[in-house]
């Protein structure tokens, strides 16, 4: 009896303590609401949760402030599409802007997704929040999109500076690498775009090796000498000329560069353009990381050589009237390489002709065509190239025998790639071809032929004459 008194009075004080204790703790709650503002208090408690955790959070929503796209949330969208592996993800969202946009494989509303950037874990979650109200407007639910990014506190400054710098950086390179290209045409004195679909690579190009690959170093050392061209006091351009024959592939080039380059080509016809006002205002128009085109520089429009005209004067002044209106050869210099090419950078220019020799010489120096390009007539190399781009084959029991025509037979590859189109037998069409180069040499040879013959009677007769005067 005792040892149960004993154990009530023992519960009986442990209550009072108890209840001693929460009347305590009520009136230092209400004291505490009264003196110490709600916000301190709240920022009193993330203080001590910031201490005693070890990962920090950060929040990437996908509206900014509830007006327009987050530029990062989409970078990052973009980012971990390419990082995603579709064999350990449970979930996965997939999605197209239109029928022939290419198809996008994203994470799904509360997964999960790890990378890793220099040897350092970064945790991604996509959330979806319903806010529970209603659009005015139309009734919708108001939901919320963002995506957390969760990581070692101690690795905050490089989360803010490098990584994410970093998946800003990649988005954008992934983004250009996918967009549609655009060529630009002159039409009532403005650029009018349309999609640029020209298939044409360096793979298939036909072209001798070393050449192609000079022309892609050359273009690569370019893309990455911006600070470079900063320091030595120019514009970051850089001038094409391409040369040769037609049928030479000149336009398939462009295309190529456009392709590898991922730049917008901005077509331009001289003879379109009224005067170098006219022509400054087109120029000046054109966008950053884009490629200016001049084809058949030589015969589309009249360009005067700068020293020509000065000292004189035109004895017809309605002649001098026409010519005051009309690009010339000074207004074009002056946007290739004077004052007017610092107004856009990063800018490829490309003039092309089949006459190189009518250039004015103030077009060729460096500075301003930097790198020539002769396109030639078909090789046996660039034969082997155009083959495997229409057959699909390596090597045919022909391959010896046109090769060996082609070097002695100027064929453009224009030509070769018109006789390779014809049939989709392969042993049909390579032998159509041998017929074709035969054909071209026996012509050539009857031309030789008939040359020879009008020179030996020139020669024929050119000794008569001198036989009557002696």
């Amino acid at each position: 009896m005792a040892s149960y008194d004993k154990a009530f009075e023992s519960y009986k004080k442990a209550l009072t303590t108890a209840a001693s204790v929460a009347a305590s703790m009520m009136l230092v709650r209400s004291v505490v609401n009264e003196v110490v503002p709600p916000e301190l208090l709240f920022s009193g408690f993330g203080y001590l949760r910031s201490r005693t955790t070890s990962d920090h959070t950060i929040v990437v929503e996908k509206k900014n402030d509830g007006f327009g796209n987050n530029h990062v949330f989409c970078a990052v969208k973009t980012y971990l599409a390419t990082r995603m592996n579709t064999d350990i993800q449970q979930r996965l969202r997939v999605s197209s802007m239109d029928e022939n946009d290419k198809m996008m494989v994203s994470m799904d509303d509360g997964d999960e997704m790890l990378d890793v950037y220099e040897g350092t874990e970064f945790k991604w979650c996509l959330v979806c929040k319903d806010n529970n109200s209603n659009d005015s407007l139309n009734g919708s639910q108001n939901e919320s999109q963002f995506f957390e990014l969760t990581f070692n506190k101690k690795h905050k400054d490089r989360a803010l500076r490098s990584y994410l710098p970093f998946i800003l950086a990649t988005a954008k390179a992934i983004k250009a690498q996918e967009r549609t290209l655009m060529i630009h045409m002159t039409e009532y004195g403005n650029w009018s775009p349309i999609d640029l679909h020209h298939p044409s690579t360096f793979d298939t190009l036909a072209m001798d090796h070393k050449l192609k690959q000079s022309i892609i170093d050359d273009l690569n050392r370019f893309m990455k000498r911006k600070d470079y061209y900063k320091k030595i006091g120019k514009a970051w351009k850089r001038g094409y000329l391409l040369y040769g024959p037609p049928g030479t592939g000149k336009s398939s080039l462009i295309a190529a560069m456009a392709n590898h380059l991922r730049f917008d080509i901005y077509d331009l016809e001289l003879t379109a353009v009224m005067s170098n006002s006219d022509l400054r205002r087109l120029l000046v128009g054109m966008d950053n990381r884009s490629i200016l085109v001049i084809e058949d520089i030589d015969c589309t429009i009249e360009l005067k050589q700068r020293e020509e005209g000065e000292g004189h004067e035109e004895s017809n002044s309605t002649e001098q009237n026409k010519g005051e209106g009309k690009v010339t050869l000074s207004g074009l210099l002056n946007f290739v390489d004077g004052l007017w090419s610092t107004s856009g950078e990063e800018r490829i220019i490309v003039f092309t002709t089949n006459y190189k020799e009518r250039l004015d010489p103030a077009l060729l120096r460096p500075g301003r065509m930097d790198m020539h390009i002769h396109m030639g007539y078909c090789t046996p190399e660039s034969f082997q190239i155009l083959a495997n781009n229409y057959h699909s084959i390596e090597y045919h029991h022909t391959y010896p025998e046109i090769e060996k025509l082609i070097k002695e037979v100027t064929v453009t590859p224009a030509e070769v790639a018109e006789v390779l189109m014809r049939n989709d037998d392969t042993d049909v069409v390579l032998h159509d071809l041998v017929e074709f180069l035969k054909s071209k040499m026996k012509d050539a040879n009857e031309i030789k032929t008939e040359h020879k013959e009008a020179n030996s009677q020139l020669d024929e007769k050119k000794d008569d004459k001198d036989n009557d005067k002696n």
